[in-house]
């Protein structure tokens, strides 16, 4: 009930807090809305009083360009007028010429005159009729009340006539009329020639670029009277005219603005620049529309006021979140300072070191230290010292060198940043039972809230798993992750320092063997010894490296050249002459080595280790037991190897692998007892391969296990094919690798080729090699015994060359022995072979096996082998292998001369 009661004491005291702190920081906090009210006003301010500057500008350059534009139409229509002055002068020349008799219908076919162009030329006669036009079938009309005739009629000088816009129905447009007298040759009055112009010629100049869309030109006489007016791409006819009043101008030339009501049909207001023609009672009028020579200016402010409308929004939004932050701030440094308190005897029992921290600032404002304010106890245990000590002093009379300087740096981080996390190790004795702590540093005006809590136990841990991640569990040797991480630095080291670094790829020589036949634990066992002689052999500062299986590296450091690096290989091999002693015997176990030379063999670890790998390869395939430096031609040599790997890939995919079969005779009658399968490979250019040449390369890449099913069932698919074209036939036997015997599942796969080809299981026989039986007894015996289940032979294969004993064939149940050629090619030279050969039949017979003698390449041999009571024999002698026949009995069964 009393912690119910005191927690709502504290959440009412927490909400009437807030009003009392918005009250005494509302001054602050109103003061961001404020500036951002005036920042607004003065901008508006500003832009507003450019904008006004703008459109006096756009203005003035509007109406600079109506004066321009008027002056050059005054100009342009100069030049029109003297070419119809010189119009007019020329016909009234061709008429004296002619005396009277001219004809401008003949000049108008001549295409002197065009017709249905904006000129049309007529001559009058004294009487007011027509005598000639280039008009059409105005001959003869009477036009002597026309203003031009009258006017030259009574006119005392000659002078060029210029009227007014006069609307013709017949071409449907305003025409102006120029003329001028024609004289008889006593002076008199002879008529008149004139020229109608159409009103609109006078105003082609217009130009949307130029004038725009409601641009105006127009000519307007000292008479007051409107010649032509155009507005865009309407010409005014019929006298309807652009303005609705006639201007006057008091000035030759000028421009101003005319207001669209006032002034415009179209109610348009426009900007007008006006110019006297030179010689003539007319004024050139040109017009740019308000709207068109203003719009750039009225894009540009609308684009400036909206631009400014979004500013000013901005700047409220940012005014108004500036001023909550404001508000929250004051807030939370409210609540710091409560729970500064509160936190500091919430801490005052757990396992965190409080503090608060003041910064100290030197004369010059420069922050040199810090002060602790307040701590919790166990923080002053931290220090080894009580509350009462660390209250008040100074940060750095509290840390030794070198913790001190590093403290301080930290500290000074989060002052900076407003905040700070991280690690610092403690090497000194300020804090003897604490190695590591972890700092959080928050700050609060000039103030630091500092937590400091022992994470020793932590870090311990971690390097724990660090140092586990990096060390082989089995061998207590650095491992692979290790050497990815180290040797890019050493070769970064050796590139700096232009100095070698050497990597000794090493491989154990035989090591499978042992390992598949004798069992894992053993073959850990000899890793375990393997790792403790490779660190006697190498040099105190070297590092050997487990990559993983029986793959091993030696990283070579500080050498001077490639002899140093082989003499540390030659300790290494030479320490693996000696063999191991295991829980199972004595082991002679060698070594492989490939060596690749940092910078000549590669510039980075991947290349480097690639390389080495490659030279160790190499030592492997030229006989083991040795090491060789890396060779640019060992890579291409195992690309070739790649390549037949390849091939032969391909060829277990696109049966090209091929049986043949050798016979086996029973030496007593003579009889082929038995046949052996064996492999050969119809290579597509190459030809016929012997197994010598890929078997090998089979058994490295593991394509042996495909082989191997290959073989057997191709072997039980021809027994099938015999079968039913003959009612007895022999056995034959299919050499099984140590691999393929040692598979989980190869007893299932033999089960299955003898079900899928309904063949007797009596027809095949298994034969394996000694190394076959080195597995697991267990594993091994009950392998023998479901194949013998089923009525398959086990044999034997090259009895001599491997690693059985008396006691494994006396335990496991074989059929035949078959004696390796080795043995039999000395049974007939040599005393000591015939006694070795004796004992083994000795030995097959008690044990119930049948021996055969692999090998037999003379007739010598056979008689000595029929005095030992050899069972059977096989050879090139009795019969090379041959390819499967149509039948079993197509083969030679009985092989005559060898017993005559």
């Amino acid at each position: 009930m009393q912690k119910f009661f005191g927690a709502s004491l504290f959440r009412f005291k927490n909400f009437l807090d807030k009003p009392r702190l918005l009250k005494r920081h509302l001054l602050w906090a109103m003061s961001w809305p404020l500036g951002a009210l005036l920042l607004a006003l003065l901008g508006w301010f500003l832009l507003l009083s450019d904008l006004e500057h703008g459109r006096q500008r756009a203005e003035a350059t509007a109406m600079r360009e109506a004066l321009n534009m008027a002056k050059n139409y005054a100009g342009h229509l100069v030049r029109s007028f003297d070419i119809v002055d010189q119009t007019l002068l020329h016909v009234r020349y061709e008429w004296e010429l002619t005396n009277g008799k001219l004809q401008l219908e003949t000049l108008n076919r001549k295409k002197l005159f065009q017709a249905g162009s904006l000129f049309d030329v007529t001559i009058v006669n004294r009487n007011g009729r027509i005598d000639t036009s280039t008009m059409a079938n105005v001959r003869n009309s009477y036009i002597g009340d026309r203003q031009f005739f009258t006017a030259q009629k009574f006119a005392i000088i000659d002078f060029l006539y210029l009227g007014g816009a006069v609307y013709s129905p017949g071409l449907a447009r305003d025409i102006v009329h120029f003329a001028r007298s024609l004289s008889q040759p006593d002076g008199s009055f002879a008529g008149t020639v004139m020229v109608g112009v159409g009103a609109e010629y006078f105003t082609t100049t217009y130009t949307e670029i130029s004038l725009g869309k409601h641009g105006l030109l127009a000519l307007v006489g000292d008479d007051g009277a409107m010649r032509a007016t155009r507005v865009g791409n309407t010409i005014n006819n019929r006298g309807v005219f652009a303005f609705t009043k006639m201007p006057q101008f008091t000035m030759l030339w000028g421009s101003k603005l005319m207001e669209g009501e006032t002034w415009f049909a179209d109610g348009r207001p426009r900007y007008i620049g006006w110019q006297q023609i030179e010689g003539y009672p007319l004024v050139a009028i040109a017009g740019l529309d308000q709207a068109d020579a203003l719009a750039p200016y009225l894009a540009t402010r609308a684009t400036s006021i909206r631009n400014a409308v979004l500013a000013s929004v901005v700047l409220f939004c940012f005014a108004m979140i500036a001023m909550i932050l404001s508000i929250r701030l004051a807030w939370r440094k409210h609540q710091l300072e409560q729970t500064q308190a509160t936190y500091r005897m919430a801490t005052e029992e757990g396992h965190e070191g409080f503090f608060i921290a003041k910064q100290v600032c030197d004369k010059e404002r420069k922050m040199v230290d810090f002060v602790a304010v307040d701590c919790n106890s166990y923080g002053a245990r931290l220090f080894q010292q009580r509350r009462e000590g660390v209250i008040g002093k100074h940060f750095s009379t509290l840390l030794p060198e070198p913790e001190r300087q590093e403290f301080m740096v930290r500290m000074m981080q989060a002052m900076a940043s407003s905040f700070y996390e991280g690690e610092l190790q403690a090497t000194g004795e300020w804090s003897a039972p604490v190695k590591w702590v972890h700092l959080k540093m928050v700050r609060s005006n000039d103030e630091l809230a500092i937590t400091m809590r022992d994470i020793s136990d932590t870090k311990a841990h971690v390097s724990e798993l660090e140092r586990r991640g990096n060390e082989d569990a089995l061998t207590g040797l650095p491992n692979r992750h290790w050497i990815q991480s180290f040797l890019p630095q050493a070769i970064a080291r050796a590139r700096t320092e232009h100095s070698m670094l050497a990597l000794l790829f090493i491989d154990l020589d035989g090591f499978k063997g042992i390992n598949d036949t004798m069992g894992h634990p053993v073959g850990d066992e000899l890793l375990r010894y393997t790792a403790e002689r490779l660190k006697v052999a190498v040099r105190p500062h070297d590092h050997v490296v487990r990559l993983g299986g029986d793959e091993f590296v030696v990283i070579v450091e500080q050498l001077e050249d490639r002899h140093d690096v082989a003499h540390v290989a030659d300790r290494v091999v030479a320490a693996f002459k000696e063999k191991f002693r295991l829980s199972q015997g004595t082991h002679l176990i060698g070594t492989s080595i490939g060596i690749s030379v940092f910078p000549e063999d590669g510039m980075d670890a991947d290349t480097l280790l690639q390389n080495a790998d490659i030279a160790m390869y190499a030592v492997k395939t030229a006989g083991k037991g040795n090491y060789r430096f890396y060779e640019h031609q060992l890579y291409e040599d195992l690309r070739k190897r790649v390549d037949r790997e390849q091939e032969l890939r391909h060829a277990i995919e696109n049966d090209e692998l091929l049986i043949y079969y050798q016979p086996r005779l029973d030496i007593k009658t003579g009889m082929v007892s038995s046949m052996e399968a064996l492999v050969r490979w119809q290579h597509p250019s190459r030809g016929l391969i012997e197994p010598l040449e890929f078997i090998g390369l089979a058994e490295e890449t593991g394509l042996i296990l495909g082989i191997g099913e290959l073989v057997l069932d191709k072997v039980c698919a021809q027994l099938a094919t015999w079968s039913q074209r003959e009612r007895e036939i022999l056995p034959v036997s299919v050499n099984v690798s140590p691999r393929q015997f040692n598979h989980r599942h190869f007893i299932k796969v033999v089960t299955a080729c003898i079900k899928r080809h309904r063949i007797p299981a009596q027809l095949l026989e298994i034969e394996i090699t000694e190394s076959c039986m080195m597995g697991d007894s267990h594993d091994v015996s009950a392998a023998l015994a479901a194949l013998q289940k089923m009525g398959i032979k086990i044999l034997i294969d090259d009895f001599g060359t491997g690693y059985s004993s008396l006691s494994q064939l006396q335990r496991l149940d074989f059929d035949v022995l078959k004696v390796d050629r080795a043995f039999t090619s000395e049974v007939a030279k040599t005393e000591e072979g015939k006694v070795f050969f004796t004992a083994i039949i000795t030995m097959a017979h008690a044990l119930g096996m049948r021996v055969v003698a692999e090998g037999v390449e003379n007739a010598r041999q056979i008689e000595v082998l029929r005095r030992l009571q050899c069972d059977e024999i096989q050879g090139f002698y009795i019969a090379k292998p041959l390819p499967p026949a149509a039948r079993q009995s197509d083969f030679p069964l009985q092989i005559m001369p060898v017993f005559v």
